[in-house]
């Protein structure tokens, strides 16, 4: 009878392994489905886009605001919570120091500063940064937050959203003028991911700052989405420089998604 008992208990641990497993990854997709969706978000919406039952999300929610990744909001509707803040900086900060050798080349062969970014929400965050060494060269400071539209990095990084999401986006950030040469409505900054799209990488010009010209596109298949970008004065960031530049920015993508995907790359992010 030991040993059968043992046997049932053994047989059994699988199973419940397993459901322990499917439970982590719906409530994993559940926190990403709440940040797609602005970080806020009604039971019935999540129902609607997981096709889960409300009985599991609610059971998977309760536990998620139990551990202080979710609240409940006043309105009943659940919003992202709190401990999320300190693992999404930590992860962040992680895969800043991850990147910078791949920045330092693209300094290297382009001459200007290089950054790593990632969207972040509704935000553009700075995640890694090194400078160029010309005595004249631009400075953003990593853990900075900017809105999309006026920068090169947000337009990589929206340019294959779907042009209902940007718009989303958009009315809830708002389109402030940085500058002059700041796009301030939606339709033309679809009008611009459409030229992104088309050109494989997209161009802040003078739009952040005037005087500087910023390069950027995406990582192809990253966990997160994140874009590499150079920037540098515009009297150096020329049309001839841009032809010279993109394929050294494209080929550094491309190998950080190579990386990404890479059980290596893994461990040292």
């Amino acid at each position: 009878m030991p040993t059968s008992s043992a046997s049932t208990t053994d047989a059994s641990k699988p199973a419940a392994a397993s459901g322990g497993v499917q439970s982590l990854e719906r409530a994993f997709d559940l926190l990403e489905r709440m940040a797609d969706a602005g970080g806020e978000v009604g039971l019935s919406e999540l129902s609607a886009s997981s096709g889960l039952p409300l009985p599991t999300i609610h059971r998977l929610m309760r536990t998620l605001v139990a551990c202080g990744y979710v609240r409940q909001q006043p309105n009943r509707r659940y919003s992202l919570g709190p401990r999320l803040i300190r693992l999404g900086e930590s992860a962040s900060r992680l895969l800043g120091t991850w990147a910078r050798p791949y920045l330092a080349r693209l300094v290297e062969e382009t001459g200007e500063t290089a950054n790593m970014a990632l969207l972040d929400g509704d935000e553009i965050v700075y995640v890694a940064q090194v400078p160029s060494k010309h005595s004249m060269r631009m400075f953003t400071e990593v853990g900075r937050r900017v809105l999309p539209h006026s920068t090169g990095v947000g337009k990589a990084l929206l340019a294959h959203t779907p042009a209902d999401e940007v718009r989303a986006l958009l009315a809830r950030t708002g389109m402030p003028a940085a500058t002059e040469k700041t796009i301030t409505t939606p339709d033309g900054f679809l009008e611009a991911l459409e030229q992104v799209r088309r050109a494989g990488y997209a161009v802040d010009d003078n739009e952040q700052e005037i005087g500087v010209r910023c390069l950027a596109v995406s990582v192809p298949n990253s966990p997160t989405s994140a874009a590499v970008s150079i920037s540098g004065p515009a009297g150096r960031v020329t049309e001839a420089a841009t032809e010279r530049i993109v394929p050294i920015l494209q080929g550094v993508a491309q190998e950080l998604s190579v990386a990404f995907a890479s059980s290596g790359a893994g461990q040292q992010g």
